[in-house]
C-alpha cells in the first residue's frame, strides 16, 4: 500500500493535481481556519450537509468557549460539486483561504482529491464519514484522517447481529460495486459472517447508475428456490440503492435486508413506501440514540438548526473535532505533522460518540459502537448496540481475493 500509488491513480482518474506544491496561506495570528471542501450541490449533499452543519455547531461552540488557546476558529467553505475535479478545486480553494484544517466529503472516492491537496500543503485533512482506511497513512497519506469507522466494522456488526440476535445462519450478498465503501463494507460481512458459522449462499452485483437489477433479481430468486435464503446482506447508497432495494420490494422479495451508513436516513424512504425488516449499522441513531452523550449533541444541533440531523452523518465530525482540539492545545500548534502525531498517541479517548483510538498506520476506527436502526412498516427505532472485533489488516485493505 503506497499512497503515491493511489495519487497516481487519482492523477488518471483527473482530480486536477496541480504541479509542485501547493502553500496554505497562513491564518492571522488571532485565528484558525477550518476549511470545509465539501458537496454543496450534486448527489453527495445528502451525506455532506449535516455534517458541515455539525462542524459549525462546533467552531460556535469553541468559540463561545473561548476557542483553542484564546484563538477564534473561523470556517470557510467551498462547493465539491459531488465531482472529483471539482473536489481538488475546492481543496486548493479552502487551502489558500488559510485552513489549518479542511474537512472533507463524506466518502473516500470523493473526498481523496480534496484531502490530496491539504496532503500536499502539509495540512491535516479529515473526511466527513469515509469509511476506506485509503483514508490515512497508507492511502492518501499521513496528514488524512475519516472521522468514521472503517465500513469493514459495519460488515461485521451486522454478520454478528444477523447470527447472534435474528440467528440467521444463511446470507445472500448484493454489492454495488461502483465505489470503494461498498466493497469494504461487504468485506466486513464476507470476513465474520462465515468466521462465526454462518455460510453465504450466494452473491452478485450491481452499478448504482443502473436504472435495472432485474437479472440479478432473478438470480436471488431461482437460489431462494433451491437454497435457504434467510438475508440480505446489501452495500450501496443513494440514488441507486434505494432504487434496487424498491425493486426488490416491488418483485416481492420479503427478506431482511441489513446494511451499512450509506444507507442510512429517512429523506430516501418515500421510494418505498412502508419499508420492513429493514435493518442499518450506524455510529449514532437519529432515533433516539441509547446513549446520552449521542442525544446531547442532538439536541444541540436541533436548537441551532430547528431540526434533527437527516442522517447518522453529521455526528462523527463533532467526535472528531473533540480529539484535534484536544491534540492543538496540548501541542500549541496546527502544524500538520505534530497535530497528527500527537493523535496517533490516542488510546480509547472519550468522545461524544466513546472511545477513538489512532495509530501511525491507521487514522479510521477498526471498530466502534454501533447501533442496529431497525425499520418496520417505514418506521425506525435503535435496538441494540454492537462492536464487532477489531478488522484485521487483510480485511481492511481487501489483500484476499
Amino acid at each position: 500500500m503506497n499512497r503515491r500509488v493511489f495519487a497516481a491513480a487519482l492523477g488518471m482518474l483527473g482530480v486536477g493535481l496541480a504541479v509542485g506544491p501547493l502553500p496554505a496561506r497562513a491564518a492571522s495570528n488571532d485565528e484558525i481556519v477550518i476549511g470545509f471542501a465539501t458537496a454543496q450541490s450534486g448527489f453527495e449533499v445528502p451525506y455532506d450537509t449535516d455534517g458541515r452543519r455539525m462542524g459549525q455547531l462546533w467552531i460556535d461552540e469553541t468559540n463561545a468557549a473561548g476557542g483553542i488557546g484564546g484563538k477564534k476558529l473561523r470556517a470557510v467553505f467551498a462547493d465539491t460539486k459531488s465531482d472529483r475535479t471539482e473536489g481538488a478545486k475546492a481543496g486548493q480553494a479552502v487551502l489558500r483561504d488559510g485552513a489549518a484544517v479542511v474537512v472533507v466529503t463524506c466518502d473516500y472516492d470523493y473526498g481523496s482529491p480534496a484531502a490530496l491537496q491539504a496532503q500536499r500543503a502539509g495540512v491535516i485533512s479529515v473526511s466527513i464519514c469515509a469509511g476506506d482506511p485509503k483514508m490515512g497513512p497508507l492511502g492518501v497519506g499521513n496528514l488524512a484522517f475519516s472521522a468514521s469507522n472503517v465500513a469493514q466494522a459495519e460488515g461485521a456488526a451486522l454478520a454478528q447481529f444477523a447470527l447472534e440476535t435474528k440467528k440467521f445462519t444463511t446470507g445472500y450478498v448484493l454489492l454495488d460495486d461502483s465505489i470503494e465503501y461498498d466493497k469494504s463494507l461487504c468485506a466486513g460481512y464476507d470476513w465474520l459472517f462465515p468466521l462465526k458459522g454462518g455460510k453465504i449462499v450466494g452473491r452478485d452485483t450491481f452499478k448504482n447508475a443502473d436504472p435495472s437489477i432485474a437479472s440479478q433479481i432473478s438470480r436471488l430468486s431461482a437460489l431462494m428456490k433451491t437454497e435457504k435464503v434467510e438475508m440480505i446482506m446489501f452495500c450501496s447508497y443513494s440514488p441507486g440503492g434505494p432504487s434496487a432495494i424498491r425493486q426488490l420490494r416491488a418483485a416481492g422479495i420479503n427478506l431482511p435486508i441489513m446494511t451499512g451508513v450509506g444507507m442510512d436516513g429517512t429523506f430516501w424512504l418515500g421510494a418505498v413506501p412502508n419499508l420492513s425488516e429493514y435493518y442499518v449499522a450506524v455510529q449514532a441513531s437519529i432515533f433516539p440514540d441509547p446513549r446520552a452523550s449521542v442525544e446531547a449533541v442532538k439536541a444541540k444541533f436541533k436548537a441551532k438548526y430547528g431540526a434533527e440531523p437527516i442522517n447518522q452523518h453529521a455526528y462523527p465530525i463533532y467526535a472528531w473535532f473533540q480529539l484535534w482540539a484536544k491534540a492543538v492545545a496540548k501541542t500549541k500548534t496546527t502544524e500538520g505533522k505534530t497535530v497528527a502525531a500527537e493523535m496517533e498517541t490516542y488510546k480509547k479517548e472519550d468522545t461524544a460518540l466513546g472511545p477513538r483510538s489512532f495509530s501511525k498506520d491507521l487514522h479510521i476506527q477498526a471498530t466502534a459502537p454501533l447501533v442496529i436502526n431497525q425499520f418496520t412498516d417505514g418506521k425506525g427505532k435503535a435496538t441494540v448496540v454492537i462492536e464487532a472485533p477489531e478488522v484485521p489488516r487483510d480485511v481492511l485493505y481487501r489483500l484476499k481475493k
